[in-house]
């Protein structure tokens, strides 16, 4: 019985983690939504200045999911071109590792969920007043606190459930350093993200059992999952471009290249990438003490080495 309930709790806790990531990208585009519009209109002249836009606005709404569907939304009503939108969402991509590097930092040394909760108190009065966006930032302030809140839940309940000797005992059948087994985790990244439809979600539960210093769960392995999500991602633009124009679904199927082809690529270069990765952390940034930055670090480089490539390709 104990099990299921635990079972149960790890499954509440995710669901808290999704819904406050949703309700406070929600609030925050309900009171910043005309000048998002605007901002993604007249930001995104040329290529750079549309990364650099997508960037910022996946940063502030910590969603890449909600920028690459608004983006393809605008492509189908006409408001962007093709073009200005495979920026925007190449930006996106370096945009949600923001999220990363939060919880990196703060998600699992400090206790959120205490400051958390008084939060509630601040944002209450706000939720039910009748001016909407003072009701937006409600929103937004019960997300965030919901959304820190799933996380604290979740790390309790997988220490509940011993999920690191479960992990461990799974990957003891696994053999960790074959280039297959990397190949094995970016598929179970894609899958997971395309299931829970959020990238920072499953980025979480990676940064999370990372942190556990589970055998044969290595910076490799949590990087390849980190990787994977990158692919599973796509899936939410995707589906919102099917009923959508011929430019819709392309910026739609531009977005799914350029995730696949740069997971590719990295691919290619992997474990070299890797070894920079960590010697950059551990010995030029002294981040030895956290390895969770070592993950960040990964997540940013990767995405931003994949825009460096990629960029000049569009017209």
């Amino acid at each position: 019985m104990s099990t299921l309930i635990n079972i149960f709790s790890l499954v509440g806790s995710l669901a808290l983690f999704l819904y406050g990531m949703k309700i406070m990208s929600e609030g925050l585009e309900k009171f910043a939504g005309d000048r998002l519009r605007s901002i993604l209109g007249a930001m995104t002249k040329n290529r750079l200045m549309g990364v650099l836009t997508g960037v910022g606005i996946t940063a502030l709404i910590q969603s890449s999911s909600a920028t690459t569907v608004m983006v393809v939304s605008f492509v189908n009503a006409g408001l962007m071109t093709l073009r200005q939108s495979i920026g925007v969402i190449m930006g996106a991509n370096i945009g949600t590792t923001v999220t990363a590097w939060i919880i990196s930092a703060v998600g699992f040394k400090v206790n959120i969920s205490a400051f958390a909760i008084p939060l509630l108190a601040i944002g209450l009065p706000l939720i039910f007043s009748g001016k909407s966006k003072r009701k937006s930032i409600g929103e937004f302030v019960f997300g965030f606190s919901f959304l820190f809140m799933g996380l604290t839940f979740l790390q309790d309940a997988a220490t509940a459930m011993n999920i690191g000797d479960m992990v461990a005992g799974m990957l003891a059948h696994v053999p960790c350093d074959s280039f297959f087994t990397i190949i094995l985790f970016v598929i179970v990244g894609a899958l997971v993200t395309m299931l829970v439809q959020a990238s920072a979600a499953t980025m979480a539960i990676t940064l999370m059992l990372f942190g556990m210093n589970i055998p044969g769960f290595g910076f490799e392995q949590a990087a390849a999952l980190a990787m994977g999500q990158n692919i599973g991602t796509t899936i939410t633009a995707f589906i919102a471009s099917l009923t959508a124009n011929t430019q819709a679904r392309r910026a739609a199927l531009a977005h799914m290249f350029f995730n696949v082809f740069g997971v590719v690529v990295m691919l290619l270069v992997f474990y070299p990438a890797c070894d920079f990765i960590s010697w950059m952390v551990t010995d030029v940034m002294g981040g030895a003490d956290n390895p969770l930055y070592k993950l960040s670090a990964f997540h940013t480089a990767f995405n931003i080495a994949n825009t460096l490539l990629l960029l000049w390709f569009v017209p």
